[in-house]
Order: C-alpha cells, then structure tokens, then sequence
C-alpha cells in the first residue's frame, strides 16, 4: 500500500481509528472516501476535511451493495478498501441475553468485514496493485475475560487474513492485518480516559510509519501490541494472560 497515492475506501471511519488514519492517508497524499452509518456526521467530516462520503451499514447487505456502487462510481481509480468497523461488548456467557449480543459482535466482525471483501474483490483484481486491509486485535491472541466474542471475532479476522493472502498471492492484491493493542479510542465505555492505553494519535502516527517503511507488510505491529501478539510463541501466554486480566 502507497501510502501518498492510494485511493482508499475506510468504512467505519467515522471516529477512533478509523477517522485518525482516513486523516493521516489524506495528509500523505492519498484520496479518501469514508463510510458509516451516521449521515449528519458524514456531512461534517465532509464539510471540515473534504472526504467523499458514503453512507454504510455493513450489517446490510444490500448497503453494502449499494455503497459498492456508489464508490466504484465516483472512483473507478480505487485500490485500497481497509475494514475497519468493529464492535465490542462486555459479555458473560452465563447471562440468558448473552447470545443476543454475541450475535451483534458477529454479524459486525466477522460478517462485515466477509461482505465487505465480497464486495470489492473483483474490482480490486483489475488495479495494478491494490490492497486489502483487515483490522484484527491483540486481543486476538491474548485474550481479555470479558469480551469473548470479540476475542474470537477478531481471532477470526486474523485467520482469515493469513488465508486471504494465500488465495490472493498470484493476484495483484495484497493483504495487510492491522493489529491495534490498546488505544484509547470510544469502542467500550471509559477506554478514551484510560491512561494505560496508547493514545489515538500516538497509535495511528506508528501506523503511518510503518506502512510508509514497509508498503508491502503483512501485519502492522506497533511496539506496544507484539506483546501480546507473540506472547504464545515466545512461551509466556499464562503470564500475559494473566496480566491482561489482572
């Protein structure tokens, strides 16, 4: 990915992560269209930065659909589409609404990101190069007690990603996994204030580092997640386990 002249499609790009990076690509020289649900909020972005907006609900399939369109229309030049809507939940598989939630985890993780790249994959084989970026977690490999769905949500992503890149090898399109640790961000109540968390703006500069040193990466890893993303190979998972959780 060419972080100075790529056009990218960021759905969920509304705030957190998201909105940082649409940011920062748009700095670097890239043409950046964002999608989300909230259409007030994408006039605004629209109207204070000069993104191209799309109103999305990933949870849709015929939104899905129609935001295709609407993308493919307005740019025909498009090469990069980076999944980044995501949810989180506390959760206790004990509680009788506890599948209810999961479900909503579900459908947003892992089936968004699959309709998203169902989408967009045959148009993305025709560029001379194009990307496909998923957002996985830390916490798909070291995982927090109260959000199992979103662990193995996320743990799904992962997996998936390696076995895209597999498929896609002699394609034109590459596969990079985003693998944020901490941020400070409002994906669960009381993470934007907690100061152990890597701020948002010392998160997505690391990442625009990296992705301006390594075009072609597999995985983003800044510093403070290979801490829980190699804790099993490197033989201290019960130790990072039991710090995540302490």
């Amino acid at each position: 990915m060419d972080i100075r002249t790529s056009t990218v499609f960021i759905p969920g790009a509304t705030s957190g992560i998201g909105l940082a990076l649409a940011l920062r690509l748009q700095a670097a020289g890239s043409t950046v269209v964002i999608g989300g649900r909230r259409t007030e909020l994408l006039e605004e972005l629209a109207a204070h930065h000069g993104f191209d907006t799309v109103a999305l609900d990933i949870t849709d399939p015929a939104s899905v659909t129609a935001a295709r369109d609407t993308v493919l229309e307005r740019h025909p030049e498009l090469d990069t589409i980076i999944a980044m809507a995501g949810v989180m939940a506390v959760e206790d598989v004990r509680d009788p609404d506890f599948l209810d939630g999961a479900l909503r985890v579900v459908e947003t993780n892992i089936v968004g990101p699959l309709r998203l790249v169902a989408a967009f994959i045959g148009h993305l084989q025709t560029r001379p190069q194009a990307t496909v970026m998923t957002v996985s977690s830390g916490l798909a490999h070291t995982p927090l007690a109260v959000s199992p769905t979103y662990n193995g949500s996320k743990a799904f992503i992962h997996r998936f990603s390696e076995t895209l890149r597999l498929q896609l090898a002699s394609t034109s399109v590459e596969v990079v996994e985003l693998v944020p640790p901490a941020v400070q961000t409002d994906i669960m109540p009381g993470q934007a204030d907690e100061p152990s968390y890597l701020t948002l703006d010392d998160y997505a500069d690391e990442v625009m580092e990296l992705l301006g040193a390594n075009p072609h990466a597999h995985e983003i890893l800044v510093e403070r997640v290979k801490f829980l993303r190699f804790a099993e190979v490197e033989g201290r998972y019960e130790a990072a386990v039991a710090a995540v959780n302490g």
